[in-house]
């Protein structure tokens, strides 16, 4: 019993850790102005229509959740950062589009099993630290025959080299966690999702960035806005060397991957995989 409940409250430990995180910054404005298209472009390969019942996991302020809605379907929209509602909730009413948000946690959705057709996520439940267990609860919640769409960030794309350099300035990993960005990898999330699937299709997509001016300014922004980077400049706060380096290697990071080197602004193109399934049975 004691074993269950120290590993009941580390969870909750965790749990709290990461909502903070994603509550911190300004989440919404990074995907409604960086990465807008991106929803959409799930919302499509997952053929969302009206009348179904639609649920994103890792919603944030509704970058998926609120393409599906003015598709016609009836959508939750459930994160483990409330926070993120009120964002979205501003958006969904400016574009007339009406859905349900709900507090959520990934890893154990509180939704009956096979309760919806279409059960997607936009890199949002790639960040649920424990991938099996996350991936369990978007296929018990979709109904025998429903769509499980997933579009994440690949290890060897900007996000992913992005998180691989900030990796040595952060805090270990908790036990048992796993990187985000390995949802971005085939043979990873096939494993994940294993024989209760079929019809698996996955395929690399990059989408264009090229808000930036400078990769000064790409790095500035994500040190403001993004909660991620934002955790991990707190944590060598008190080491002015280390987070002179940081700044150095993420302004690096995106001068690499600047396709407009000698010309004005910063053009990049960041990877991404789009998955989308059928639950079988």
């Amino acid at each position: 019993m004691t074993t269950q409940n120290s590993t009941a409250d580390a969870d909750r430990a965790l749990k709290a850790k990461h909502r903070a995180m994603w509550a911190q910054g300004d989440y919404p404005s990074v995907a409604s102005e960086v990465i807008p298209e991106l929803g959409a472009v799930l919302v499509e390969a997952c053929d969302v229509r009206p009348g179904q019942r639609v649920l994103d996991v890792g919603a944030g302020s509704g970058n998926a959740a609120i393409p599906a809605a003015l598709a016609g379907a009836d959508v939750v929209a459930s994160d483990l950062t409330p926070e993120l509602f009120e964002a979205g909730r501003r958006v969904a009413a400016e574009q007339g589009a009406q859905l349900t948000w709900q507090e959520a946690d990934a890893e154990a959705l509180p939704f009956g099993d096979a309760e919806f057709d279409t059960v997607l996520s936009c890199v949002g439940v790639m960040f649920a630290p424990h991938h099996r267990q996350a991936a369990g609860e978007m296929v018990r919640v979709c109904r025998p025959g429903g769509t499980i769409g997933l579009l994440s960030w690949t290890p060897q794309g900007f996000i992913g080299r992005m998180f691989a350099a900030m990796k040595p300035y952060a805090p270990p990993p908790p036990p048992g966690a796993q990187p985000p960005p390995l949802w971005g990898d085939e043979d990873h999330v096939r494993g994940l999702l294993g024989d209760r699937v079929t019809d698996v299709r996955a395929e690399r997509r990059t989408v264009r960035i090229d808000l930036f001016p400078t990769p000064e300014a790409f790095r500035d922004y994500f040190k403001e806005r993004y909660g991620p980077t934002i955790s991990v400049y707190k944590n060598i706060a008190g080491e002015p060397d280390r987070a002179a380096a940081l700044d150095g290697d993420l302004a690096a990071l995106a001068r690499d991957g600047n396709l407009a080197a000698g010309q004005d602004g910063t053009v990049m193109e960041w990877e991404y995989l789009l998955v989308t399934a059928r639950r079988a049975g």
